[in-house]
């Protein structure tokens, strides 16, 4: 695949590193407020702000106390290439949208931070020729929207290249450098023994390059996990490998460790209920982890029938709950307690009812941004597919454009 020149060389990489603190300054020029304390990025449920029925997140700060949220997901270009895209469609430079979102987040006095990678599209560390490269795009991304926190997602198919997650560690170790007081988490796949030889290869990786972020997040699910029980008994497990990695003692260690849940029904039909976030919740405080997170708000609100079915969804739970039940166990891990009123609502304008794009069909060829219709939801591909039914899996290659 033919990668266009658009990527900063080593040497201008080298440049961004002499200048320091210039970066963070002039990024709080271009219009970020003032940042919110650490907590509050560890406590940050991540959000699709363009994608999977996004909802408002205004919307959601009134009626939970939220204040700052993990916009997800930054990749390589789709038809390649080392500038940051949204989704691998949408470039960061040119951006208005995204944008948008934040202005109104920190118009309440939140505040946002920006997750790169995430379960398949083509990641940076896998299309930029090296850390400096790799870094270089990153700024890009930190500059234009002003940001304190950046989460690194490292999982399917970026972790198992060694290449690529040298390059995204070497440039999460030069964006920590560059941008004093930057908040850094690194997550990656959980599994009942905390996290699986990948994840056990990224943790030596950092440990070679001598580099350490706020924390390390797990995501137990999606691997045969049921309930709260066994993803604090992988937490558990994952703390020992942190301290036999990195030398560490349990609670230095738990203080580098994070959680990163699912709320409602995983993609492999597990559930996760408002019991089990409480149970997660009180195990990460009691033990003083960094961080408590979870996928994602835009699920956060309960399935109609024609929107669920049974399947998993990325814009709603498939549990039964009311809107932004989960979003207030990460308000109560950042430290504040939700309201208990009713507040007055956000105005969210009616949507405009959507047209059902032409049928899927299982024997047609579909590359990215192609659309379909499917289970009365439009749906778009995210890279080439065949045969594979859209909404069978969240983290398939159909991107699920809502009800029509």
């Amino acid at each position: 695949m033919r990668r266009l020149r658009a990527c900063l060389g080593a040497a201008a990489a080298v440049t961004l590193a002499a200048a320091g603190t210039t970066a963070l300054v002039a990024s709080n020029a271009s219009g970020a407020t003032s940042a919110l304390g650490n907590r509050w990025y560890a406590a940050a449920p991540y959000l699709m702000p363009l994608d999977n029925d996004p909802p408002d997140p205004a919307a959601i700060m009134d009626a939970t106390g939220l204040k700052a949220f993990q916009l997800a997901f930054v990749l390589a270009p789709n038809g390649g290439g080392c500038t940051p895209t949204w989704g691998g469609t949408a470039p960061v430079s040119s951006d208005t949208a995204v944008q948008s979102v934040i202005n109104t987040i920190r118009a309440k006095g939140g505040d946002v931070s920006v997750s790169i990678g995430g379960y398949g599209g083509t990641k940076l560390g896998q299309a930029c020729s090296d850390a400096a490269s790799t870094a270089a795009a990153y700024q890009q991304v930190i500059t234009k929207y002003g940001l304190h926190a950046i989460d690194f997602d490292l999982e399917e198919p970026e972790y198992e290249n060694t290449a690529a997650v040298r390059n995204e560690i070497g440039a999460a170790k030069i964006l920590q450098q560059n941008n004093p007081g930057l908040y850094v988490s690194v997550t990656t796949a959980g599994t009942a023994d905390g996290t699986g030889w990948f994840g056990k290869q990224m943790l030596l990786e950092a440990k070679s390059q001598g580099f350490t972020p706020n924390n390390f997040s797990i995501m137990p699910f999606d691997g045969g996990f049921n309930g709260a029980a066994s993803q604090t008994s992988a937490l558990t497990n994952f703390n020992t490998i942190l301290q036999s990695t990195f030398g560490w003692d349990q609670a230095t260690a738990y203080a580098h460790e994070g959680f990163s849940g699912m709320n409602g029904r995983s993609d492999t039909g597990e559930y996760f209920s408002q019991a089990d976030f409480q149970t997660v919740l009180d195990y990460a405080t009691s033990h003083h982890m960094d961080r408590f997170t979870f996928w994602s708000l835009n699920r956060d609100r309960q399935c109609t029938p024609a929107d669920n079915g049974g399947r998993t969804s990325g814009t709603c739970s498939s549990v039964t709950q009311n809107s932004w039940d989960f979003a207030k166990y990460s308000v109560k891990f950042a430290g504040v307690t939700p309201p208990t009123g009713t507040p007055t609502p956000t105005p969210t304008p009616t949507p405009t009812p959507t047209s059902c794009k032409t049928a899927w069909n299982a024997s047609a060829v579909y590359t990215a941004g192609d659309e379909v219709s499917y289970g009365k939801h439009n749906w778009k591909a995210k890279w080439w597919t065949q045969n594979e039914t859209p909404g069978a899996a969240e983290w398939g290659p159909w991107q699920d454009e809502g009800a029509c």
